[in-house]
C-alpha cells in the first residue's frame, strides 16, 4: 500500500526523513481491526516526530500521522481515535501513546487500530472534515469543556490564531457563548479569526480591553507572559502545546497572588472524541480546512506547516 512515512530524523531538516511510498499492510492483532483511510490530517506532532520528538529511533521507519476517517471492515463510516491506552481515561494511562508513536499511523491506504477507537461519523460531516478532530479539534474540545471551567458568557482569550487547536477554539468558544478573543502577529490571520467568528482580535502581546476568564495558550514562549498579564483572579491558563519554544517557568507569585490555575490538556477521550462529533453535527460547526491534497503531495502539506504558512487544517486524502 502506499504511505508517507519517517524513515529518519532530524531537527534543522525535519522533511529529509520524510519518505512516500510502498509499505507493508498492516496487520491487526486481536482486538484490532483495520479501517480503509478516506481521508487524514495533518498536525504538528508529524512534524516533530520528523525532528525526532517524541520518537525512539528504534521505531524508525513508521508511518506518520495521527487523525483519519474512513470505513471500518464492515463498511462503516468511522473516525479513528488515536490515543492508544486503557482505563476510563486513556489519556491518563502511563503506557498510552499515540498512533505513529509504536504503531503505524493514518497517511496510508490502511491503518490497524484497536476496535474501541473507532468512532461512528456522523453523515453530515465529509470524510475531510471527518478528519480533523482525533488531535486538534478534540484538544480544543477538551480544553474549553473540561478543563477551563467556564460558563456561556465568559470571555476567553486564544493565543497564537491560525493554527489546528486555535481555529477550533475559536469556532468552539463561539459556538458555546463565550466571548472569544484571539491573538496574532499577522494581520491576515486576524483578519480571518474575525471572519470564523473571534469578537476581537489583537496583536501579540497587546494591551487587552480588559482581564479574561481564561487563557487558551498553544504557543508557549513568545506569549507566555502575556498569558499570565491578560488573566483575571482566579482565572485559568489551559496549556496544550509549546509551538514557540518550551513554557517557561511560571511567575509564581502572580500565580499565587491572582490565584491562578495553569491546566495542562492534551488530547481527550474517545468517548469525548464521540461527543465532539455530535457537538458539530448539531451546531453545524466545522473544521477550518486550509488545504486538501492527494497523499501522494504530502510534502506539499509538511513544507507549508514548516513554514507555517497555514490557517486551518491540511487534510490528506486517499
Amino acid at each position: 500500500m502506499f504511505a508517507v512515512t519517517a524513515t529518519q530524523t532530524d531537527p534543522d531538516n525535519p522533511l529529509a526523513g520524510l519518505t512516500l511510498g510502498e509499505h507493508p499492510d498492516p496487520k491487526a492483532p486481536d482486538g484490532w481491526t483495520t479501517v480503509s483511510v478516506k481521508a487524514a490530517a495533518l498536525n504538528h506532532h508529524d512534524l516533530w516526530t520528523l525532528k525526532g520528538v517524541g520518537i525512539r529511533q528504534d521505531r524508525l521507519p513508521i508511518v506518520l500521522g495521527c487523525d483519519a476517517a474512513g470505513l471500518d471492515e464492515d463498511g462503516n463510516e468511522v473516525i479513528v481515535h488515536s490515543v492508544i491506552g486503557s482505563g476510563a481515561d486513556e489519556t491518563l494511562d502511563p503506557k498510552r501513546s499515540l498512533l505513529s508513536e509504536v504503531h503505524d499511523g493514518t497517511f496510508a491506504e490502511r491503518v490497524a487500530v484497536p476496535r474501541r477507537n473507532l468512532v461512528p461519523k456522523p453523515a453530515a460531516l465529509t470524510f475531510e472534515e471527518a478528519a480533523c478532530l482525533p488531535t486538534a479539534w478534540l484538544t480544543a474540545y477538551r480544553m474549553l469543556f473540561d478543563k477551563a471551567g467556564l460558563q456561556p458568557g465568559s470571555t476567553v482569550l486564544v493565543q497564537g490564531a491560525g493554527g489546528g487547536v486555535a481555529t477550533a477554539l475559536i469556532a468552539l468558544g463561539r459556538a458555546a457563548g463565550f466571548r472569544v478573543w484571539a491573538t496574532s502577529r499577522s494581520q491576515d490571520k486576524r483578519d480571518r479569526a474575525l471572519a470564523l467568528g473571534a469578537d476581537q482580535v489583537f496583536e501579540t502581546g497587546a494591551r487587552l480591553p480588559e482581564r479574561v476568564d481564561a487563557v487558551m495558550e498553544t504557543v508557549g514562549q513568545a506569549t507566555w507572559d502575556h498569558s499570565l498579564k491578560s488573566l483575571r483572579p482566579g482565572g485559568r491558563i489551559v496549556v496544550s502545546g509549546a509551538t514557540s519554544g518550551a513554557v517557561p517557568p511560571a511567575d509564581l507569585n502572580r500565580v499565587f497572588f491572582l490565584q491562578l490555575s495553569v491546566i495542562g490538556s492534551t488530547m481527550g477521550t474517545r468517548d469525548q472524541l464521540a461527543r465532539l462529533a455530535v457537538f458539530l453535527e448539531q451546531t453545524g460547526v466545522r473544521p477550518l480546512i486550509d488545504r486538501t491534497m492527494p497523499m501522494t503531495e504530502a510534502r506539499d502539506g509538511f513544507a507549508a506547516m514548516h513554514g507555517g504558512d497555514l490557517f486551518g487544517k491540511v487534510v490528506f486524502t486517499t
